[in-house]
């Protein structure tokens, strides 16, 4: 791995927010990353894992708390797997991974995600999104890019049938919207007891019934019907 510099954990402690380029299908993208990283005052890239081959043994050694990862498996036998994410997440479980968009699947978003992404840059992605991405999935957010709301929205509003709205949100206590809408947009469940004033077990609790009464099993289908019921708005993410 080619290791740049050497630095603290975390942005919140008085040092910048280390983060570790894991692109090697697409290398001219790590000089753009790169530039656009270390211009903030706040982080810096702190290596680039330069082959396939090498990348899990880099990845058990890194310091980083931030990863940005493709999403394309070990196998090339397209994006679906996405094996790179799921190894940095049994590797590190307290590291923040970025997913980044290859070829191919319309479902790339959820899928990453799934796996154990934080966040998810499409290509077209601008250099203060990248930063956006980065502070947020450090916040222990989950970052959404904007093309991706888009046809979210698209594909889960504008073109559902009206009976698909029909659903058990009115059962909801108020505790349980409440909770139900900061975990829509990225919250962890100890944030969300920190700003409710209540144990983090309890929001374990309440995020639980929320999930059972309406019928989802991920983060990722709660963000769709959040947005599908007109919950939370797009400048919520």
């Amino acid at each position: 791995m080619r290791m740049l510099r050497s630095n603290g954990h975390g942005p919140g402690n008085g040092t910048k927010l280390g983060v570790l380029l894991a692109i090697f299908e697409f290398p001219m993208l790590n000089a753009g990353l790169r530039d656009v990283i270390d211009a903030e005052p706040d982080m810096e890239v702190i290596g680039e894992v330069e082959s396939r081959e090498t990348f899990r043994d880099e990845i058990e050694r890194t310091i980083a708390d931030v990863v940005i990862a493709e999403c394309l498996p070990f196998d090339r036998s397209g994006c679906t797997p996405f094996q790179s994410i799921e190894s940095i997440r049994a590797a590190k479980p307290t590291t923040k991974i970025l997913a980044l968009e290859c070829r191919g699947s319309s479902e790339q978003f959820s899928l990453a995600i799934k796996a154990g992404a934080d966040g998810f840059l499409t290509r077209e992605a601008q250099a203060a999104d990248v930063v956006t991405a980065l502070r947020s999935v450090a916040r222990g957010q989950t970052y959404v890019s904007p093309a991706i709301v888009t046809k979210m929205v698209n594909t889960y509003v504008l073109k559902s049938p009206r009976g698909m709205l029909e659903d058990r949100y009115e059962d909801l206590s108020e505790r349980e919207r409440e909770v139900m809408l900061l975990a829509a947009i990225g919250h962890t469940n100890r944030e969300i007891a920190r700003t409710l004033h209540l144990a983090e077990q309890t929001i374990h609790n309440y995020r639980a019934n929320v999930m059972e009464k309406l019928g989802l099993h991920d983060r990722v289908e709660l963000l769709k019907y959040a947005i599908r019921r007109g919950i939370i708005d797009v400048a919520d993410l």
